[in-house]
């Protein structure tokens, strides 16, 4: 059974700033400190990426999968499903950006499923672990400016 996470957080910026930021896959390893490479496998008519395969460190590993993502909530939100790992059977999540004063109220939302053998504690951890670095530094990046051409 996949483990959950879910968290908000408020960023200083407008809703259409973030969504470009959190769509634009191949600067994560500027930002997203697991993430050390990603490659846009395919993209969709609008030049966004629809199957994109990233390289990440985690649990003292190097894993790799393929995700494939779903806009059909943007650009308020986007989703996406596991489709290709080796060391885990969900991956599956969404952002959510909501206008909220002179920012953005960013939701995320993860289900994660490890195989490899961990403590159950630590399969737990794992998703709230990924939201939250991911939120944080996604903070950090937008308020700091990043994203801009």
């Amino acid at each position: 059974m996949a483990d959950e996470a879910r968290e908000s957080i408020h960023i200083e910026a407008g809703p259409d700033k973030v969504y470009a930021v959190a769509i634009d896959f191949e600067r994560y390893p500027e930002w997203a400190t697991d993430v050390k490479e990603v490659e846009v496998l395919d993209r969709d008519a609008e030049g966004r990426g629809t199957r994109v395969k990233y390289q990440i460190a985690a649990l003292g590993y190097t894993i790799g999968y393929i995700l494939a993502y779903d806009y059909s909530d943007a650009p308020g939100g986007f989703s996406w499903k596991l489709e290709k790992a080796k060391v885990l059977s969900v991956l599956d999540g969404t952002y959510r950006f909501d206008a909220e004063g002179s920012g953005t109220q960013v939701s995320y939302a993860l289900a994660v499923e490890i195989t490899v053998p961990l403590p159950g504690f630590m399969k737990k951890a794992a998703a709230g672990m990924i939201v939250n670095n991911a939120m944080k530094q996604l903070k950090q990046y937008v308020e700091a400016g990043g994203g801009e051409p």
